[in-house]
């Protein structure tokens, strides 16, 4: 678990230093992190995954489009991606004190800084990245994690098979609680794919039609 600038567990200045300009050193330390494990030989970017949900999925959004390079798998859950249009759906409006107001030049800048949705290139080998959004969440728009995926299944030069770019929607839950079963079918799942995608788990042992099975079918790239 990396603890990074912008939290609160080491009071209100390191919160603030992780906040509206100051935005990008949280997603500087999640790289450090990673780079230290990798440096200190606990693994490699072929076997490194990261994994975050709501503002933990910008954190994650942002290291697949900052360094794509330092993972094989990334796990988005409910996040914030659009930093230019988050203010305009759910309680995003709420939320521009911590992020930043698009409708101000300034800020707006720091937003288009690392808004995960703007960083996306054409040729570049993303990690594979599994998305998952809940139909009833009113605190952070689907429409994000659907907009990142189209991006980067249209943008990668990974191939499809090695690195897939899905979404598991979920029906008839929202962004906060929900059953244990659901959560435990959600948590299989998700461990599934990071396991398929470090090694962890012999791709060709996994049974059934596709890798994961969801609340609905995986839409991936070339609606595979």
């Amino acid at each position: 678990m990396a603890n990074l600038r912008g939290g609160g567990e080491e009071g209100e200045d390191w919160h603030r230093a992780g906040m509206r300009e100051h935005k990008q050193n949280v997603f500087d330390d999640f790289h450090a992190v990673a780079q230290a494990l990798v440096a200190e030989g606990w693994t490699t970017p072929a076997q490194l995954a990261c994994w975050g949900g709501s503002n933990g999925g910008l954190l994650v959004g942002a290291a697949l489009t900052q360094r794509p390079d330092l993972f094989a798998a990334v796990v988005c859950s409910a996040p914030l991606l659009d930093m230019v249009r988050y203010q305009r759906f759910g309680l995003g409006v709420t939320w521009t004190e911590e992020y930043g107001d698009a409708d101000d030049p300034t800020e707006l800048g720091w937003l288009l800084g690392y808004s995960p949705y703007h960083r996306v290139t054409d040729g570049t080998a993303y990690p594979a990245t599994l998305f998952t959004v809940f139909e009833g969440d009113t605190r952070v728009d689907p429409l994000h994690a659907r907009k990142l995926a189209a991006a980067l299944q249209h943008a990668t030069s990974a191939p499809w098979q090695d690195a897939p770019v899905l979404v598991r929607r979920e029906t008839g839950v929202g962004h906060g609680g929900r059953a244990l079963s659901r959560t435990i079918g959600l948590s299989v799942e998700q461990l599934q794919f990071v396991g398929r995608q470090t090694g962890l788990v012999d791709a060709a042992a996994l049974v059934g039609p596709s890798v994961l099975g969801g609340d609905e079918v995986l839409v991936g790239q070339e609606a595979r």
